[in-house]
């Protein structure tokens, strides 16, 4: 009876810190969701409104979407830090103010549907998604492993419906053309003629273009009344276009 009772006393102690792991567990996760949500609203206030993002929707999105989950471990304590993430595969995730003023000059509505060129860790299509809706996001990665990983992480954020595909960007997506807005997360030597082509009437594509100063100048290319119109943003910095038309292919 003795033994009966101990054994019994064990398997409730047992059961107890079982339930004392699992709470402080998530109490801890809650802790850490907290702390990443104030970041990502310092983030919004000195990083995006200081330098004059201005739209109520891109802002909203910027707070939602939590961006330290697009980053591997090792790097996510800079996830909010205002310069580029290393992705690995030679990539970076863009500092997080030149993601919203892409995201800006696109211009979106809701229900207008986007592509993006450079999957890279899926962070600006889930802000894209956040914009326009989740099915009316196309985004294109060449390099493999990378975007099996973009999709993966989509799909564990709750992005599971923004269409994924490994390709080569520099061709667009015909099939489902053509888009309201497209943007570019590399830098091509000159903007891709098919990229334009697939534009919509009234659409914007914002593509880093090599300029003669060694680093790129942001454009937003605008289809208007059948004819296409070229502005200039601000200089930038961003990683090499890859594929056929690219600088160089993408790794095996």
């Amino acid at each position: 009876m003795r033994a009966k009772l101990v054994l019994g006393c064990i398997g409730l102690i047992t059961c107890m810190l079982c339930c004392f792991n699992q709470c402080l567990a998530q109490s801890e996760q809650g802790d850490h969701d907290t702390v990443m949500q104030q970041f990502r609203e310092s983030m919004v206030s000195s990083q995006l409104v200081a330098r004059g993002i201005k739209d109520a929707a891109v802002l909203a999105a910027f707070r939602t979407v939590p961006r330290h989950r697009f980053i591997p471990e090792d790097g996510q304590k800079y996830a909010y830090a205002d310069h580029p993430v290393s992705i690995g595969h030679n990539q970076t995730i863009s500092q997080p103010y030149m993601v919203a003023l892409m995201t800006e000059l696109l211009d979106l509505k809701p229900g207008e549907k986007v592509l993006e060129i450079g999957t890279g860790s899926g962070y600006q299509a889930a802000i894209l998604a956040e914009l326009v809706g989740q099915e009316r996001v196309f985004t294109i990665e060449i390099i493999k492993p990378l975007g099996q990983e973009a999709r993966q992480t989509l799909q564990k954020n709750g992005y599971g419906d923004i269409h994924c595909l490994i390709g080569d960007g520099y061709l667009g997506w015909p099939d489902n053309a053509p888009f309201d807005g497209i943007v570019v997360t590399a830098a091509p030597t000159e903007s891709p003629k098919p990229l334009v082509d697939q534009l919509a009437e009234g659409g914007h594509l914002v593509v880093p273009v090599d300029n003669e100063h060694g680093y790129q100048t942001l454009k937003v290319i605008t289809k208007k009344d059948g004819k296409i119109m070229v502005n200039d943003s601000i200089d930038c910095r961003f990683v090499p276009f890859l594929g056929e038309h690219g600088k160089s292919m993408p790794p095996e």
